[in-house]
């Protein structure tokens, strides 16, 4: 099969499709199965739900009490803890009501003695939700401020009379402030919050101004004129600091009186700092916090009228500065917030990159909320790392896990929950800003990690299937950074963002390759696909150990792009003439995985056949039947059984195939619901299932995505079973050890 005639070798590889046979094929019926005996454990979040309790998968800001109770926000966390309560590193429960329901978070929060106040976003469904008083109207969108008891946030302070007394829907738009509506799809967040017992203070971004109000009645007093303004902090005089500029690059220090008159002094921050937040210490000192490359609480002593620096709280350059990407104390990522106590403690809020309009970005990059005392001694940190995400072992370190932009340690003697260390952040903005993870979706991905010639790389897939992601290391020049190294794009959705990329009327459909190893998506570095078939469309990406892409394509069959070996400067190589396409085979009307075992030539198939058809209510499932195709590149594959999958989706929850992987000895199947069904991959017999122990809670979250389970097996025959969690900010892992 010459790989230099593409037309000839999918002719044959057509036929070769069509030569499986049924003679050496057994169907296989699957009965109740037993429940295995199983440790469940997880990676990624310091709380793993175990008593009902984890840590937001993000947090834009937050608010100090003089006792050190931290309450945050952020526009969105999976389960509704979007504004939470912190204190002493514990979780102390979230105020809810800002998830469902047309609700949604915000990126401002403040507190007085009496009420949280917190910025958040009332919607309608897309008209779904009708309501005068409780919803906007359909094509509209609230962006106000919800006030709560500071004592127990998850109920209403009313401040006005609920428009429906008997709709429990209704009871928090008694304590809504409606400060903006736009038209649906349109921004008009809240950039900033500050309160005393008596008086609130808003930054109106979107209309330029400070608005005032009552802190009781939450009736307007004054306003005045400030551009963009964001975060908002109170001076113990009764002044008002504001950053202007939206917290952005250009970001300026503003300093009013409490009616709004500009006062002259003078705060200069460096030419490259990003301010993001300010907040005052006891001693009246003015923390900035600084999301541009140093990374830092810059923390300024007034002298006279003039402000200067006079410390900083962090290393510069954060977790980029030594070795890059290696977290720890004092190494930002993201810097959102910044607080303090009544004792002077700095209290520290990161989201992997720091606030944006984007109300998706940052979601899953990391969120950490760490305490400081005054002298800069880390108290505690809390990890909210990961969503939308899996978990892969390190071909080269058995004890290394990858994630969509993280690495993570184990050290399987410890309890659960304890077994994991974070100690890598792969996505370096500041040294490759074209990083596809910050312009092609809202989550980094699901990653495989595979070793090609004595390298390790990084494949990460989106949640929908639509490209692959290449990622090489170089661990002496770079640290724990992934280095951009290649790129398929299929559909357009999601890679219209990339530096550089190829407008073609398919949207996306190119390969690139770091040629030069700079990182960088140079507009000479892109090959678009000079065929008629497009690669967009279908559900399945599998990396073999061999380093070649396999991608099932639904209606269009299974595509192989070979791995062509390494370039000058590291990457892998792939490209358009070293592609093979297999017809779908028998007995598939639609494939939507494939996966290969080049040591066995073992090719398994999952989708859906003419008397299991697809149900498109299920779009990312992997189909409801597997087959095991043995000597696929022979010319004269066989199948060596039919098995029907799990399927029920009127059950509650429903019972599909989600997703599945191939390790060692057996076939991992896991269910949207989170169950993990075992099959022997020789014969189909199915050895077991077992799903979320008392260790989560008994429960996960919905496996929303293609490649929601992965396995490694150890040297000593125990399984690693990793599946996604988003639910709870984290990622399950099992331990399996067959009898």
């Amino acid at each position: 099969m010459p790989l230099s005639n593409p037309d000839r070798r999918l002719r044959r590889t057509l036929a070769l499709a069509a030569m499986c046979t049924f003679i050496c094929t057994s169907s296989v019926q699957t009965i109740a199965a037993p429940q295995l005996n199983v440790t469940t454990s997880w990676i990624g979040n310091s709380f793993g739900n175990g008593q009902g309790t984890w840590m937001q998968i993000n947090v834009t800001a937050i608010a100090v009490t003089p006792e050190g109770k931290v309450f945050t926000n952020a526009p969105w966390d999976e389960s509704g803890a979007e504004i939470s309560a912190y204190q002493d590193g514990k979780p102390l429960g979230f105020a809810g009501g800002t998830h469902g329901w047309g609700g949604a978070g915000g990126n401002a929060v403040a507190v007085n003695h009496r009420y949280l106040y917190a910025a958040v976003g009332v919607g309608n469904e897309k008209g779904h939700l009708v309501g005068s008083g409780i919803w906007p109207a359909k094509g509209s969108q609230w962006y106000g401020i919800t006030r709560r008891p500071l004592d127990e946030p998850k109920r209403a302070a009313a401040f006005q009379a609920s428009p429906d007394p008997l709709n429990p829907h209704a009871q928090l738009s008694a304590s809504f402030l409606k400060i903006n509506e736009v038209p649906a799809g349109t921004h008009a967040d809240i950039g900033g919050l500050a309160a005393t017992d008596s008086t609130l203070y808003v930054s109106n971004t979107p209309m330029n101004r400070i608005e005032v109000y009552d802190a009781n009645s939450m009736q307007r007093k004054t306003q005045w004129d400030v551009q963009a303004p964001g975060r908002i902090a109170l001076a113990a005089d009764g002044s008002v600091w504001v950053l202007s500029g939206s917290g952005g690059a250009h970001a300026r220090v503003e300093h009013y009186s409490a009616e709004g008159k500009r006062l002259d002094d003078t705060l200069a921050l460096p030419d490259d700092s990003v301010a993001v937040d300010l907040a005052f210490d006891p001693q009246q000192r003015l923390l900035i916090a600084d999301n541009g490359p140093r990374q830092q609480i810059l923390i300024f002593t007034r002298n006279g009228r003039t402000w200067t620096q006079s410390a900083a709280l962090g290393e510069r350059g954060g977790i980029f500065s030594g070795v890059a990407g290696r977290p720890g104390p004092g190494r930002f990522n993201g810097l959102t917030g910044v607080g303090t106590d009544a004792r002077g403690n700095i209290y520290v809020s990161t989201n992997g990159v720091g606030p944006q309009h984007d109300d998706s970005i940052g979601a899953g990059l990391g969120a950490t909320l760490e305490a400081y005392t005054p002298a800069g001694k880390r108290l505690w940190n809390l990890e909210g790392l990961l969503f939308v995400d899996g978990a892969w072992v390190d071909p080269q370190r058995p004890n290394s896990v990858y994630t969509g932009n993280k690495r993570f340690e184990l050290d399987l003697s410890k309890p659960p929950g304890q077994d994991w260390k974070y100690v890598g952040f792969l996505s370096n903005r500041f040294r490759y800003p074209d990083d596809p993870v910050f312009h092609t979706d809202q989550w980094p991905g699901l990653p495989t990690a595979r070793e090609l010639n004595g390298h390790t790389f990084l494949f990460l897939t989106d949640m929908y299937a639509d490209h692959l992601k290449i990622y090489r290391f170089d661990a002496q020049r770079d640290g724990e950074t992934a280095i951009p190294s290649g790129f398929i794009a299929g559909r357009g959705r999601g890679v219209q963002n990339v530096p550089n990329a190829p407008r073609v009327p398919a949207g996306g459909d190119w390969i690139w390759r770091d040629a030069n190893g700079n990182g960088a998506f140079d507009a000479d570095e892109f090959t678009r696909n000079p065929g008629r078939d497009h690669l967009a469309g279908g559900w399945g990406w599998w990396i073999d150990t061999g380093g070649d892409i396999w991608r099932a394509r639904d209606d269009k069959g299974i595509w192989r792009f070979r791995f062509g070996g390494l370039d000058a400067k590291g990457n892998p190589i792939y490209s358009y003439d070293k592609l093979d396409k297999y017809a779908i085979p028998a007995p598939f009307t639609e494939v939507h995985r494939a996966i290969y075992e080049p040591q066995t030539d073992t090719l398994y198939v999952t989708g859906y056949t003419a008397d299991a058809p697809h149900d498109p209510g299920f779009w990312k499932e992997a189909g409801r039947v597997l087959v095991r195709y043995d000597k696929w590149s022979s010319g004269h594959p066989g199948q060596r059984y039919v098995l029907r999958l799990p399927w029920d989706p009127k059950a509650k929850p429903p019972v599909t195939p989600a997703g599945l992987t191939v390790e060692g000895q057996y076939v991992f199947v896991v269910e949207p619901a989170g169950n993990v069904h075992v099959y022997d991959k020789d014969s189909a017999k199915e050895i077991g299932t077992f799903g979320p122990g008392a260790e989560v809670g008994n429960t996960s979250g919905w496996v929303d995505v293609p490649f929601g389970i992965t396995a490694h097996r150890e040297a000593n025959g125990e399984y690693l079973v990793f599946v996604e969690e988003d639910a709870r900010g984290k990622v399950l892992m099992y331990r399996w050890k067959p009898a």
